[in-house]
Parts: C-alpha cells; structure tokens; sequence
C-alpha cells in the first residue's frame, strides 16, 4: 500500500473514509508508555514531580510500621509490607490508569487497624488483616465497571458525611499523636487530660516532640517539600541520639548527653528481610474464623471498606481536579482504573501485613510540581521499595520524633470540615456526631456507623422518608445490627449464632 494511499485517507473513489490509524510509537519506552509529550510534560519534570511526592509522604515508612508494631506485627514484616503495598500500588497507578497518584498505606486506618480493632476490640492482628484483605477483594468487584455499585454507593452518601469521615479521621489521628507524643494522658475525672510538664529537659522527649511539632509546621508554611522527613529525622538526630531524650510513650528513659546510647550502630544499616510472620498470614485467619468472631470480622471489615471508598474517592477527586484530570460533568477520568489500582494495592499489602493502602492526598504536591502521567507514580513506587535498603536506621526512630507527623496529618484533614454546611441542622447534627465520635470512641467504625443512622433518624423524624436515599436505608439498618440486638448480643451476632 502506497504512502500517497494512505495520506488521502483510501481510495478516493470509494467514497469511504479510512478508519483512524493507530498513533505510531517513537521509540521512546518512556513516552510510548506514559504519552509524556503529549500530556504537556517532560521526563525531567515527572520525574521531579515524583520525587517532591515522595519526599512529602515517605514519612509513612516510619510511622506505619512503628503504629502497626505495637499491634503485635513484627517491625521488619510491617516495614516490607509498606514498602512493597506502595510499590504495588504505585506501579499499577502508573502503568495502568498512567495518573500521578500515589499510593501508601493509610494513615486513620492504620489507627484504627492497631487501637480500635486490635488493642480495643481485642482482635488478633491476623484476623484484622483478613478484613483488610477481604475489603480489598470486595472494592475491586464494586470499581469493576460491569457492577457499577461504587459509584451508586458514593452517590448515595450525603456529602457532608462523607467530609465528616476525612475531618473526624484527623481528630482521631491527633489524639493518637499527642499521646504518642506524651502531651496526654488517661485521668479518671475527665477522662483525657495534659500530661504533667514538671520534667520538661533537654532530655525530655516531650520537649523535643514540640520542637518537632513547630519545626514541622514552619517548615511547611515556608513551601519546604520533605518538611515531614526533615522534622523526623532531625529530632531522631539532635533529640534522640545525641541529646538521648527518653521516649514517654516506649518507657524509654533518658541517656547521658552526648552519649550516643540510644543509638545502636550495630543494626544501623540492616536491610530488611523478608517478612517471617505477616506474610500471607490474613489467609490463615480466614480459615481460623468461627461463629465467636465473625460479627466483629464483618463490623471491622465493613467499616475498612467504607472507609477506603469514600476516603480513596476524595482523594482521587481533589488532586484530580487541581491536576486537570476532572471533566465537564466533574468526574474523574479513568476512574475506575485508579480505583482498582488502589484496591489491588490493598489487597498486597493486607497479604504481606498492613493495613489499608489507599491514594494520598500529598500526590498534590507532585502535581503542583508539574506532574502530569503515571510517571510520577512508578518513581514514587520505587523510591518506596529502596525504602527496605534502610530498615535498620528506621528501627532507630524513637516514636516521640514520628508522633507529631500525626498531629500535623490530622490538622490538614480536618480542613474539610469547612466545607460542611453547618446552617443545615439536619446534616450539620450527623456529620458533628460522625467526627467526634471517632477521637472520643478511639473508633472510626462507631463515628461512621452512629453519624449515618443519626442522620436517617432525623430524616424520618422530620417526615422525610422520601428524601432518603434506599442505599442509604440498607447501610444505616445493616449498621444498626451490629449494636441493637437481644439480650447482650448484636442482631448480627444473634442470626450468626443460628449458622454457626
């Protein structure tokens, strides 16, 4: 076939025109994959973009292991599955729905994975890893296309509840912070009260996790990209190693100054080994499920899924639509392929022994760098993998110089609350339940479920039955079950005990 055919689109006699050609490859692996060019970018630019991203969330390979630590999960399994979720995820963002957004597992749920469920629901981290593992597989068929129920369950949720998630799992967060941080503690009249401040020294990790605080928060009210990494690692430095300030939250007491005592060299450059408890223990917990467990399995489960959803679902729609990628009927592009890359990284990582991945909202700060395609993702992704070449220095973190990252997380989310409509009682009443319940229940699954069925009751109180969503009347009833039922048992507990 001549090129002069092919250039006049035929045969001109034939009075067809010749279907589109496909767009013919450079040669170029990385614009061939990614359309770089084309999206209005450079390598050097993405590649830039997915280095600011990383700097901004790389904190979560310090934190995420030392919160699922004190869950029973060992330090070095939980450090490779965070690595290897985020890589995973990552990878799938980029190569597959080829969008800028990154992936890690999340903070709020990784809370509510150790203190919640774990430590106050006295669940055994493995099983709690099976409800991970299962919400995972469970949002992946609600992103498929053909089944279409993500978006019918998104859609039916008030918006202002679905804020009040994000906005109460920052307050959930900053308590959990500031205990971490030994500003808090337990006080049998009031139940939380400051921690005494008498013993504030150089040696006082109180002290530094203050200073650790600020430092954090100028930093990032300069623009400083990384501020969460600097903070971190210069208070391990200065207030950790040399000064040997003891850790209130560990029982760690204080070293001599300058002594270098609570640093141990020995493992500091340890690579991480592959994870010999929490790999593909979810699995086994599933076989281990009985009649006794399963209602708190199915709660726990639910409230990770509900959660992922909408908590994944902002996210993707907020750095979206500062990043171009929302159309004119203000819907993500490619959606469905961004949601179930964020599903099929929690399923990896429940497998390997963490707690839910789902796309962060600091992927913004690549975007603002000029990231425009999944490049960015696939350099965050392997950035986090190189991540597990530096397991012993993450070992050597003292939990006072990484709580305040917590406290600094949960203040940028509950800047949603703003966007509540708090002049509508009917909404403003259950989004407040929704959110305070999470810090004050240490549960985000009770603030979730009672915000929900508060705001159907005040529906059918105010003779508004017909303006209630029917999705929305199966969630609040299901929710009910679990915490109204006969005798000392759950509606769901009762009917299970009949199968079981």
């Amino acid at each position: 076939m001549s090129d002069d055919y092919m250039e006049n689109g035929g045969d001109e006699g034939s009075g067809m025109d010749a279907p589109p050609a496909p767009a013919a490859e450079t040669g170029d692996f990385l614009e061939d994959t990614f359309g770089i060019t084309k999206a209005g970018s450079t390598v050097e630019t993405e590649i830039r973009a997915g280095i600011t991203t990383f700097l901004t969330m790389a904190y979560i390979l310090f934190v995420n292991p030392d919160m699922l630590s004190i869950s029973g999960i060992p330090f070095n399994d939980a450090l490779v599955a965070t690595a290897v979720a985020a890589f995973v995820g990552c990878v799938v963002m980029g190569l597959w729905a080829n969008k800028p957004f990154a992936l890690a597992p999340g903070m709020g749920l990784n809370a509510y994975f150790t203190f919640a469920v774990v430590l106050g629901m006295g669940i055994a981290w493995e099983v709690a890893l099976a409800a991970v593992l299962v919400e995972g597989v469970i949002f992946m068929i609600l992103s498929l296309p053909q089944v279409g129920w993500r978006t019918e369950m998104i859609n039916a949720i008030p918006k202002d509840l679905k804020i009040a998630t994000g906005a109460g799992i920052g307050m959930f967060l900053a308590i959990i912070g500031f205990r971490e941080m030994g500003w808090i503690q337990d006080d049998f009249a009031t139940l939380v009260n400051l921690a005494t401040t008498e013993s504030f020294t150089h040696q006082s990790g109180e002290l530094w996790a203050l200073i650790c605080l600020i430092a954090i928060a100028v930093m990032m009210a300069r623009g400083i990209q990384g501020a969460m990494i600097y903070g971190i690692l210069g208070t391990t430095i200065i207030g950790g190693w040399i000064m040997g300030a003891s850790d209130p939250y560990n029982g760690v007491e204080a070293v001599a100054v300058g002594s270098m005592d609570n640093l141990d060299t020995s493992s500091l450059f340890e690579v991480a080994k592959m994870p010999e408890e929490s790999m593909f223990a979810a699995f086994g917990a599933l076989g281990d499920l009985s009649g006794d467990n399963m209602g708190d399995f199915i709660l726990v489960m639910i409230a990770f899924l509900f959660v992922d959803i909408f908590d994944t679902a902002g996210t993707l729609y907020s750095v979206g639509r500062q990043g171009g990628f929302v159309d004119e009927n203000d819907e993500l592009q490619d959606s469905d392929e961004a949601f179930m890359s964020d599903a099929a990284a929690t399923m990896v990582g429940a497998a390997m022994g963490t707690s839910t991945t789902t796309t962060y909202i600091e992927s913004g700060a690549g975007v603002e760098e000029g990231g425009k395609t999944g490049l960015v993702a696939v350099v965050v992704g392997v950035l986090m993998l190189s991540g597990l070449l530096f397991a012993g220095l993450f070992t050597q973190i003292p939990t006072f110089a990484v709580a305040p990252a917590l406290v600094i997380v949960g203040a940028m989310m509950m800047k949603q609350a703003a966007d509540i409509n708090w002049n509508d009682k009917e909404l403003a009443i259950p989004a407040f339940i929704t959110m305070v319940l999470m810090p004050f229940t240490y549960s985000i699954a009770d603030g979730i479920a009672w915000g929900l069925i508060s705001y159907v009751a005040i529906k059918i109180g105010m003779g508004k039955m017909d303006k209630l969503n029917p999705v929305v009347n199966v969630l609040a009833v299901l929710m009910l079950m679990f915490y109204v039922g006969p005798g000392d048992q759950s509606t769901f507990d009762w009917l299970l005990s009949f199968i079981f």
